[in-house]
Order: structure tokens, then C-alpha cells, then sequence
């Protein structure tokens, strides 16, 4: 079978739109005629080679569509189902089995190896050259993706795709930080450092959890009065401020709880600083490999601060995307405000304006 993909060729250069093959699909995948596809931060890290994924490979990993076709071993979804896609996990080792798959122990070989990881294969080829595909179990920046039964969840809504496919990566991760890893409880106050996708997200999220306190901290003037529009009581620009400073005087002496998803280590030493004796800072952003960062032992030890690490909001997709979709349902989370949708044609267009701020979350239709 003949397919559109975003090609990425070699380290920070432009995706370009290839028509490549699509093999033959194994009993536990699904393909995926993808309607729309999320742009994130991972992606054009990866792109960049902040992460070590073979390339040339196709990337996307926050895809929504249809399925044309089944494995004969899948019994989850059938043809005709709407689907969204996420992160992929093993579904055996322990933490997959207490329902922990972000921490899959297996995670890089089913999200960052580009191939099939039992076997090392990918589905897709160019003239017999072997093309890295099965990005977090589905490389989705193409009009068909093949996923695993394990990363597709039905979408038993009339959300369009537009708005559901980033749920399978930066909305999930945002608002799954706030509702599943740090469970923020009703009255608490919140500071998100980074008002992009993952931390509007969050944002609307603490919304919903009945935080009292939100206050997003940002660069971007704009992100800032969308936070304030989406439900954050205060908002802090960075450049003008001193976030720690003002997030203590906001919150009478520092946050229950804070959000560092920009990937800066001086941000996340923020983070950690601004919250409250026994107050959690939750790590989000994702810098690159070997990446450091300096904090003060005697902060966290005689405060009883907490710096934890979360990845794609501790959610088990197939029970927390549709809760996400019942909340946007009910109007509590507007994710549509964060989206501008591009054809699939100006992805480099696309990932311009996600790169510089000019876009908060880009979209890419498909069709």
C-alpha cells in the first residue's frame, strides 16, 4: 500500500512529504487512516536529535482516525472505529501491569527505537530502503499510521479530531499531571511554569480539580491572558518578575503544588523553590540527554519538598483520554482554544509557528 509521510531525513532538517510503502500488518496492529495529527515539543526534539532516534523515520505520535484495518489477533476496536493514538507500552512488565505504562520498563524500545521492538522491523520502506517508523507505536505525521491494539483508544464521541488528537501525548500529559500524578485536591493552589500546550492543559485541568489557586507563569504575554481566560487566577510573566518571588506572595508562602514543562533547568530550580514546606514539584519539560540541574539539598530536605518525575500524565489512556473527552463534552475543558489546524502540507509551517510561540498547539489535518 502507497502512503503520504513527513519524512525526517537527517538531524534539524525540514520535513518533506514522500510517498512510501506500507507492509503487511501483524496480528496485534491496527491501521489507522489518520485524520489529523498533533504537533509536540517531542517531535521536533527528535527531529533535532535531542533524543537518539534513527533516522531517517517518520515522527508524529498524537494521531486521530479511522480504522481501515485489523490484525487478526485484535479484538479492541474494529474497522470504521473512530480512534485516537497514544504512547505504546509492553502491557507485561510490572509497572504496566499495576497500571503504570508510561514507566513501562520498555518504554524507549516501544516509543524511541522507530522499529517493532521485538523484532526491530518497521512497516514502512522507500524503494527497499528501510524507512524508521512505529514512533510511539504509530508515526502519525502521514495519512496512515499503523498502531498496536495497545495504543489505539476508541473515541465513542463526536469531539473532531482536530481537537482529540493531541490528547494522546501533551493534553493527556498535562492534564493527567494535575488529575492523576500529583491529585490535586479541591482548595490547593497550583503554579504551572510554562503556559504551552502541556501546561494549559494542566491549567484546565486544576479547573476541574477545584484548585483554588492557579497561577501560570510564562514569557508570552498572549499564553498568559489565555491561562487567565482558561481558568488560572494569576499569571506571572517571567521576564518582568521574579516568578519565584511572586508566586510565594500569590499563594501566602508557595505552592502546594508546581509544574515545570519547559524543559529549562533554571525553571525547574523555580519550581522546585517556589512551592511550600512538603509542597510537590512534578517534572514535565524534556530536555536534552544529560541534561543537569543544581538544586539546594537543604530546600527540599528541611522543607519535605517532593521533585518527581511524570511522564504522558501517569494515565492508563484507554480509562483517562475518554474522561478527557467527557469533561470537553461538558464544556469544563475547552481544549479547542489551544489548537490552530494547518494542512498537512505546511507541517514545516506548522512547526514553525509551535517552535517560535506563535501557535500554542498546531494541528495537521490530513485530508
Amino acid at each position: 500500500m502507497r502512503i503520504i509521510a513527513a519524512v525526517t531525513e537527517r538531524i534539524s532538517q525540514p520535513f518533506a512529504l514522500q510517498e512510501l510503502e506500507l507492509g503487511e500488518l501483524r496480528p496485534d496492529e491496527v491501521l489507522v487512516r489518520v485524520a489529523a495529527a498533533g504537533i509536540c515539543h517531542t517531535d521536533l526534539i527528535v527531529r533535532d536529535q535531542w533524543y537518539p532516534v534513527p533516522l531517517p523515520a517518520v515522527l508524529g505520535h498524537e494521531g486521530a482516525g479511522v480504522v481501515e484495518q485489523i490484525g487478526n489477533g485484535v479484538t479492541k476496536v474494529a474497522v470504521g472505529d473512530r480512534v485516537g493514538m497514544t504512547f505504546d507500552s509492553c502491557g507485561r512488565c510490572q509497572t504496566c501491569q499495576v497500571g503504570q505504562p508510561s514507566y513501562c520498563h520498555t518504554f524507549f524500545e516501544h516509543n524511541f527505537a522507530s522499529s517493532r521492538p521485538v523484532d526491530g522491523t518497521s512497516v514502512l520502506s522507500r524503494d527497499g530502503e528501510l524507512i524508521h517508523a512505529h514512533f510511539f507505536g504509530q508515526s502519525s505525521f502521514a495519512t496512515h499510521a499503523v498502531a498496536r491494539e495497545r495504543n489505539v483508544v476508541r473515541i465513542d464521541s463526536p469531539i473532531s479530531f482536530e481537537v482529540v488528537a493531541p490528547f494522546g501525548c501533551g493534553i493527556q500529559t498535562g492534564a493527567g499531571a494535575v488529575l492523576n500524578s500529583l491529585r490535586v485536591p479541591a482548595g490547593s493552589s497550583v503554579a504551572v511554569l510554562g503556559t504551552g500546550t502541556v501546561g494549559l492543559a494542566a491549567v484546565m485541568a486544576a479547573v476541574v480539580a477545584g484548585a483554588t489557586t492557579i497561577v501560570g507563569v510564562d514569557l508570552h504575554p498572549a499564553r498568559l491572558e489565555l491561562a487567565r481566560e482558561l481558568g488560572a487566577t494569576h499569571v506571572v510573566n517571567a521576564r518582568e518578575q521574579d516568578a519565584v518571588e511572586a508566586i510565594r506572595e500569590i499563594t501566602g508562602g508557595g505552592a502546594d503544588f508546581s509544574l515545570e514543562t519547559t524543559g529549562v533547568p533554571q525553571v525547574l530550580r523555580q519550581g522546585v523553590d517556589c512551592t511550600t514546606p512538603t509542597g510537590t514539584c512534578g517534572v514535565i519539560g524534556a530536555p536534552a540527554f544529560g541534561t543537569e540541574v543544581s538544586l539546594d539539598v537543604n530546600t527540599i530536605l528541611t522543607g519535605g519538598r517532593v521533585v518527581r518525575g511524570i511522564v504522558e500524565g501517569d494515565s492508563v489512556p484507554d480509562l483517562f483520554l475518554p474522561r478527557l473527552v467527557r469533561f470537553w463534552e461538558q464544556g469544563r475543558f475547552p481544549a479547542e482554544r489551544l489548537i490552530t489546524t494547518y494542512d498537512f502540507d505546511n507541517i514545516n509551517e506548522a512547526a514553525h509557528d509551535a517552535e517560535t510561540g506563535k501557535t500554542v498547539k498546531a494541528v495537521l489535518r490530513m485530508s
